[in-house]
């Protein structure tokens, strides 16, 4: 099936901090690659951060920029059956988990729905977001966003 419209990039944060949560966001970021009428343009490295309105271990979290035909919903399903796929639960909120996936950003885009919002409404409250994006789209952070997380702990993520 050849779908009409044209591509969007859009802008996937991926988290993790149960199981091998490096080896997961590896295997996430293929999966990406492999999603209906989607594929990877770039991806940042790894970065682990302390947990923020969470409890639990510390996140392994990344960045994706992908090219999509699909429809920003129909790329949440996407997204959502790829954390269900790499176990993701939700016994409550802010759980901790195998495999988080925001999408972030779907072009200019502004979508405001029960089932998504976009942009992500604290993308530009959380290091963990901010600093793997900057690494593949350095003109959608500004220095006073960065500023503004610095407290926030985050270190790329030894190779």
């Amino acid at each position: 099936m050849t779908l009409s419209r044209p591509p969007i990039t859009a802008f996937v944060a991926l988290g993790a901090n149960l199981g091998d949560a490096p080896a997961t966001l590896r295997a996430a970021i293929a999966a990406l690659d492999e999603l209906p009428h989607t594929h990877m343009l770039r991806h940042s490295r790894l970065w682990r951060s302390a947990p923020v309105d969470a409890s639990g271990p510390d996140y392994i979290n990344a960045a994706a920029a992908v090219e999509t035909r699909l429809t920003a919903p129909a790329l949440l399903h996407e997204l959502l059956a790829l954390e269900a796929r790499f176990g993701r639960q939700r016994p409550y909120h802010h759980a901790p988990r195998t495999l988080d996936l925001d999408l972030l950003l779907y072009g200019g885009a502004r979508i405001a729905s029960p089932q998504l919002s976009v942009p992500h409404p604290r993308m530009w409250q959380r290091a963990f977001v901010l600093r793997p994006l900057v690494e593949i789209a350095s003109q959608l952070v500004t220095a006073d966003m960065l500023a503004a997380v610095a407290s926030q702990q985050i270190a790329p993520l030894a190779a």
